[in-house]
């Protein structure tokens, strides 16, 4: 990969316009090494790219100021929690501002009250909650499991995001659907795939998958599975039987 002068440009060190959207340098939290194409680690790989090796790393906090209504947002939110006898930095975990995007990561038992602040707050008003979706990052010790939330505000057309963790061991999150009725069916997803526990859901049961399956398919963790499929004449072994090349 070359930039526009035919230099160089190593997608782990150089950020600019011309690297891969994926990549953060050295910023960030770095989370795990990934070497292949793909990450895998029981067999060998498969793809041709067995000698690349990256980090993968999440985006770290944010700085003030965060840049247009970001800033706004940020400082209504928080003078709304010290109103009620909450101190912020108890309360939002880190902000992060990555991709012209704005995140308040939430620790988990203040979740409910933030959500409400977010909506019911004249200065907010994020009255939308699009859903829940689950991410697993089995190298995020501690925090493995993690719930995203996208707000909209159709007062101020302001799109923000909240996001949760909790860990593999303990995987409760409070339930939204007290504050956004419209998450019921999203968060039963969200735990029919990824095993995240929302306490207080009304009928928190399996959403796609039968009642008595075993195991959440959506972690990284799941085991491949699959059927051997009949191609012409020959027998194809199941992704999870296949041999491996080293």
């Amino acid at each position: 990969m070359s930039d526009a002068n035919g230099n160089g440009v190593n997608p782990e060190k150089d950020l600019g316009t011309d690297n891969l959207p994926g990549q953060r340098g050295e910023g960030g939290e770095e989370i795990r090494v990934q070497r292949g194409m793909f990450g895998a680690s029981n067999g060998g790989d498969t793809s041709g790219y067995g000698g690349l090796v990256r980090s993968v790393r999440l985006p770290g906090p944010a700085t003030r100021p965060y840049g247009g209504w970001f800033d706004e947002v940020a400082d209504e939110l928080e003078g709304a929690l010290e109103e009620q006898g909450l101190v912020p930095e108890n309360v939002i975990e880190k902000t992060v501002v990555d991709r012209d995007e704005i995140t308040f990561h939430i620790e988990r038992e203040h979740l409910v009250r933030v959500a409400q602040t977010l909506r019911d707050d004249p200065a907010l008003r994020f009255e939308l909650c699009t859903g829940v979706s689950g991410v697993h990052y089995p190298g995020d010790k501690g925090r493995e499991l993690h719930a995203v939330y996208h707000l909209r505000s159709i007062t101020h057309n302001r799109l923000i995001r909240l996001e949760v963790s909790a860990p593999d061991g303990d995987p409760h999150i409070p339930s939204l659907v007290s504050v956004y009725p419209t998450n019921d069916w999203h968060e039963r997803e969200t735990y029919d795939f990824f095993g995240i526990v929302f306490d207080g859901h009304p009928a928190l049961t399996r959403i796609m998958m039968p009642d008595d399956w075993q195991g959440f398919p959506q972690r990284k963790d799941y085991p491949l599975g699959g059927i051997p499929v009949e191609y012409k004449g020959a027998q194809i072994p199941a992704p999870d039987q296949r041999r491996s090349y080293s």
